[in-house]
């Protein structure tokens, strides 16, 4: 086998890889994704070549020229490079030299493809971070305008997955509006640790050139430069950053999904899934399958399988480029692609897609138990300390159970056997708009309380 006279490396090698091999050692096939940013990346390092003197002005304009064709190429579908080009570094560079002439071998000076696909995958997260912040905005958004419409409807909450207390619908949406903006504010954080050029690190240990590594950094938008070049090549924290900070996002967005299934269901009946948002079945014609939050509970371990994988990729790396880093791509891409789809999907659903059975809540919260804890409080404000006020309660619900009755359908005469503190106001205290509206501490599920937080999440989101 005779080595090809394109080969990314040098005339040490006398034959080409065998095939097979070459199939297995290639990126292109996934890190063409890069192209867009490895342009990027490359247009700012010919200009500080030319800065810095490197190289003329006249051949970094050739080089510009060159790289801004190729991008065009690409977008219009004409630039495919195949196996044989390895990755998309050298894809771009060989092209550039098809296009421009020799002038297209001088891009490579002072640089390494290892700072390059370094600086590729931060320019690539930097934008789908922001991508994806937008998505969360649209997610919270939707849960917003859903809770100002339902705040005075009741919903059963649950502990243990029992009835534990009723609470405002508008309270219960609100908490994953919380978990949203904690999403969005540590997207932020890794964004931060993302825009950091390690362009210039070199292979590992830098350059003998007389390059100007805050140029280029300034000119692709980073906030500063690596200041280890071994750290800069091996770096991949902010990757791992991320894709904990997407699985997150995706374990968030599995509970809301469990909830909405259950919600769903012909045993819970609480909400109506729209012809939109919902698939039937292929042998049963009354079925009304909530396809797309299950499809987002089951999405939620790839993401999370990516994150491992990322984990489990950098653990025994010594310093400082390994071919190994190779796999951080795929996984990452697959994470930012599903997380985006994902909240898409829900916000969809959110808006268009479901129906919240009101009706059919509210008899929810008024066939169970969960007011116990009312009756409990209710006796502590007439004086009856509240572990004495527990118990009596307790046996009043098991004494309830016996003779299959509620709360509310206890005479006064009945109450007042219990113990004499019980009035007639105690049938008030015990209806499930009160139980909820009582609940006015910081925080609570109380009507007033909801209403400042959706206050103060507008006020959040347009910070």
């Amino acid at each position: 086998m005779v080595k090809q006279s394109g080969s990314t490396w040098s005339d040490r090698f006398e034959s080409s890889l065998n095939p097979a091999i070459a199939q297995f050692n290639a990126s292109i096939l996934f890190d063409i994704e890069l192209l867009p940013y490895d342009i990027q990346g490359s247009i700012a390092h010919a200009q500080m070549l030319a800065k810095t003197g490197i190289i003329s002005e006249t051949e970094a304009e050739t080089l510009v020229q060159g790289l801004q064709q190729i991008l065009a190429e690409y977008q219009q579908g004409e630039f495919q490079p195949g196996v044989e080009e390895e990755d998309v570094h050298f894809a771009v560079e060989h092209r550039l030299t098809e296009i421009v002439g020799d002038v297209g071998k001088k891009l490579h000076t002072a640089r390494s493809r290892n700072d390059q696909v370094g600086t590729d995958i931060r320019l690539y997260l930097r934008e789908k971070i922001s991508h994806i912040r937008n998505h969360l905005r649209d997610y919270q958004q939707a849960l917003l305008e859903l809770a100002e419409n339902n705040l005075e409807t009741l919903i059963p909450g649950y502990t243990h997955l029992q009835r534990a207390q009723p609470i405002s619908l508008a309270h219960h949406l609100l908490a994953y509006w919380e978990m949203a903006q904690r999403d969005w504010e540590r997207l932020g954080d890794v964004a931060k640790r993302t825009n950091i050029s390690p362009l210039g690190c070199g292979a590992l240990a830098g350059t003998t050139f007389p390059i100007d590594r805050n140029y280029t950094a300034q000119e692709l938008g980073f906030e500063r430069i690596y200041r280890n070049s071994l750290d800069g090549v091996s770096d991949r924290d902010f990757a791992i950053e991320f894709l904990n900070a997407a699985s997150l996002i995706m374990v968030h967005l599995s509970r809301f999904s469990e909830e909405i299934i259950l919600w769903a269901s012909q045993e819970f009946n609480f909400v109506t899934l729209k012809d939109s948002c919902a698939t039937g079945s292929s042998i049963m014609p009354q079925k009304k399958n909530p396809d797309i939050p299950e499809l987002i509970r089951g999405k939620t371990g790839r993401v999370c399988g990516s994150l491992q994988g990322m984990l489990m990729l950098m653990k025994g790396l010594p310093l400082a480029y390994n071919k190994d880093l190779q796999e951080d791509k795929e996984g990452l891409f697959d994470a930012v692609k599903t997380t985006g789809a994902c909240l898409e999907a829900m916000t969809i659903l959110l808006t268009e897609g479901l129906e919240f059975r009101k009706q059919r809540l509210s008899e929810a919260v008024t066939e169970d138990f969960s007011n116990a804890t009312d009756v409990a409080d209710y006796l502590v404000t007439k004086g009856v300390p509240f572990r004495e006020a527990y118990n009596l309660v307790g046996k009043v619900v098991r004494t309830c159970l016996e003779k299959s009755k509620l709360l509310k359908d206890l005479t006064l005469e009945e109450w007042q056997q219990i113990h004499p503190a019980f009035e007639q106001d105690i049938y008030h205290a015990i209806t499930p708009k009160q139980v909820v509206s009582a609940r006015n501490s910081e925080g609570g599920t109380g009507f007033e309380q909801v209403k400042i937080a959706i206050e103060n999440a507008k006020l959040l989101m347009n910070q």
